[in-house]
């Protein structure tokens, strides 16, 4: 059954105009309330800070009057924007989801009803509000609280998540397993608009929908437009629609025109299809409704009071509800209200003024290099084209949607259409780019082999961020694409050393009539000079970058130059001398080549930064095996091992797992002995 609605529900445009007011000041803007605004609270007359000091569990924001909520919504923000400026992280979107945040937890205990967080980085002030305060400061550094929900840190994150669009799928999950334990608990997922353009979220809609479960779905809308028109009449139309009185009154009106002789089923079919083509025509709830979901909204996601009575009603209705919240990406804070995008994933910044930390004159990252030459080679072939799946900044894209728009295409967060995409694309004599992170193409492998490689077509996959990417923890370090690719026939695949290697395996992608994938890591590499004219590779061909008589290292991508480092070291410290050999290629091997050094070489190490199992070595193994070229060498695969890493600097993460120089070292010294 619907319950009473006293909320006040607005259009974005309306809730802007309520905002706009406050959009002035210092950079923390709103963040404070005003003096004088805030009524003595229950806990005698403690201020913000006071009352946030006391919160250690949720029980202690159940307990809190509107007020209250709202001056620690103030705290909360602070606590995000002070952690964030000094750690890097999510500001943007946590931000935006502090009052949401706080309603629900007003409302839906932790401790028995579960709350899922789609993608995660929005769940700043759950961590904070859920018992996490006091380590909030740790967030994101090694040995610290994880950016994003992980059961295994709290027992009130009750889904992991990292990738997006998860969390009605898992919702539904857990309301089905509720049902059949016959327990009584809420279910709730928390989903933005974004990852709203994923058919797995519709998947779970579907479902849930079908199945008729108990549970709500609460879509935080900060980008969607709805004009004030439409959205002011959909808002009056959700809000009547669903009151009690309404409901009772429908009931018996249809029970009465169903006695109406003759007519009465007519009757009461034609006045049901015409208030449902109404709402539907009017709200922008008709598509959630049409997934039999029952949709409340828009509300407004800055109004603690709304939000609320929302949520307190919503617990006592049956079936999947649907409730729309409209928020503002970086509320609180003007620099990141002024440009969420920059503040969704930040590094350090100045808190007050929001300016980057970052130091004057650093080296271009491998996304920019990536970005700028994939730019030059496109001016020169016109059957060029891009596709991202909702990352043109974070995969370096934006350079080539600012110059080739027509030949740009962002497909949301779809990456498995993404590579479909592309797959048409080639099959009609063009040459698209996938741009992706290494983590994300995990979802499209069954569209790279069936869609791509089956059909042998010229369809290029760049991986950025393969390997460990640092702060973003097991969830984004890249750390599977060789093992997962490697294995699919037809595939070219190539790991460069340097940013002009990287380059140079672009043209030689781009130049293949065929399936072709490159992988490289976050940040920055040696400071390689940018090269203006290049040339493909030479397919299946590494290089010799030192030799030596002692012992070989077989090293890929970003642990060719540590070998390097360790290599000259070692023949400096000790006298033995050690050989490099830059792969290159993971796809086709430089089979010749290894070979020729694994029949001259005893002691042999292969270095990577993928996981050892099934990855570069195990393929260099292979080829020995099959050749039978094993002669009682001493072979040392170093690489990722068997378990998730954890977050932490790129740096401190090598080290840790002996993929830096003096891990390179100590294996050295290993094999010596």
């Amino acid at each position: 059954m619907h319950s009473n609605s006293t909320a006040t529900y607005m259009s974005r445009e309306a809730i802007q105009l309520q905002q706009s007011a406050d959009d002035h000041g210092p950079a923390f803007g709103n963040a404070a309330p005003e003096k004088g605004k805030i009524a003595p609270p229950k806990s005698g007359g403690l201020d913000g800070h006071a009352l946030f000091s006391v919160i250690n569990h949720p029980h202690d924001v159940t307990s809190l009057a509107i007020p209250e909520l709202e001056a620690v919504a103030s705290e909360v923000r602070r606590m995000i924007i002070s952690t964030v400026s000094a750690n890097g992280g999510h500001l943007a979107p946590s931000l935006g989801v502090v009052d949401l945040t706080l309603a629900l937890l007003n409302i839906f205990n932790p401790e028995k009803d579960r709350l899922v967080w789609d993608v995660g980085h929005q769940a700043y002030a759950y961590k904070i509000l859920t018992g996490r305060r006091e380590s909030f400061h740790t967030l994101r550094t090694m040995g610290g609280i994880s950016g994003f929900p992980r059961m295994a840190e709290s027992p009130f994150d009750h889904f992991g998540v990292g990738h997006s669009s998860t969390s009605i799928s898992a919702a539904l999950g857990m309301a089905i397993a509720r049902d059949l334990a016959g327990q009584d608990h809420s279910v709730a997922a928390i989903i933005g608009d974004g990852s709203m353009t994923a058919g797995l979220a519709y998947e779970g809609l579907n479902q849930a929908g079908d199945l008729g479960v108990g549970m709500t779905v609460v879509l935080n809308d900060n980008e969607m437009s709805i004009s004030r028109n439409v959205g002011a009449l959909s808002s009056f139309l959700s809000r009547k629609l669903s009151k009690r009185w309404v409901q009772r009154f429908k009931q018996q009106m249809e029970t009465w025109m169903r006695q109406v002789p003759r007519f009465g089923d007519d009757l009461a079919n034609y006045a049901r299809l015409s208030e449902s083509s109404l709402k539907s025509f009017f709200t922008p709830g008709m598509i959630f409704e049409a997934f039999k979901f029952n949709y409340i909204g828009p509300i407004n996601g800055h109004n603690m009071q709304d939000m609320v009575n929302i949520f307190r009603q919503v617990k006592e209705l049956d079936g999947p509800v649907l409730v729309h919240v409209l928020t503002t990406k970086g509320k609180g804070y003007v620099p990141a209200e002024k440009n969420p995008t920059y503040f969704h994933g930040v590094g350090c910044f100045v808190p007050e003024t929001g300016e980057s930390k970052k130091i004057s004159g650093c080296l271009p990252p491998y996304t920019d290099v990536f970005g700028r030459t994939l730019v030059d080679l496109a001016e020169q072939n016109p059957k060029i084209v891009a596709i991202t799946a909702a990352m043109p900044e974070g995969t370096g894209l934006n350079f080539f949607a600012d110059t080739f728009p027509d030949r740009f295409f962002d497909v949301g967060i779809c990456e498995q259409h993404a590579v479909t995409m592309a797959a048409g694309l080639a099959s009609q004599g063009f040459h698209p780019v996938v741009a992706v992170y290494s983590t994300f193409l995990q979802r499209s492998y069954d569209q790279v082999v069936h869609d791509v490689c089956l059909q042998n077509l010229p369809v290029t996959i760049c991986l950025d961020r393969a390997g460990l990417v640092g702060e973003d923890g097991a969830t984004h370090h890249g750390a599977f694409d060789i093992s997962y690719l490697r294995h699919i026939p037809n595939l070219l695949f190539m790991a460069p050393k340097d940013e002009g290697e990287l380059q140079q395996m672009l043209a030689t992608a781009l130049n293949h009539n065929g399936p072709s994938a490159i992988r490289y890591p976050r940040g920055v590499g040696i400071g390689a000079k940018y090269q203006d004219t290049l040339h493909p590779l030479p397919l299946g061909q590494g290089e010799l970058l030192r030799a030596g008589e002692d012992a070989l290292i077989i090293a890929l991508g970003s642990r060719v130059y540590p070998s390097l480092e360790a290599a000259e070291e070692t023949v400096l410290e000790t006298g033995k001398s050690v050989a490099v050999f830059n792969a290159r290629f993971i796809k086709p091997l430089p089979a010749e080549q290894l070979l020729e050094l694994a029949s001259r070489y005893e002691r042999i190490i292969i270095v990577e930064e993928n996981v050892v199992a099934g990855g570069f070595g195990s393929a260099v193994l292979e080829l020995l095996a099959a050749e039978n070229m094993f002669n009682g060498q001493r072979i040392k695969l170093m690489g990722i091992p068997d378990a998730f890493v954890e977050h932490g600097p790129q740096r401190l993460l090598r080290k840790q797992l002996g993929l830096d120089k003096l891990g390179i070292k100590k294996a050295l010294s290993e094999l010596f002995a």
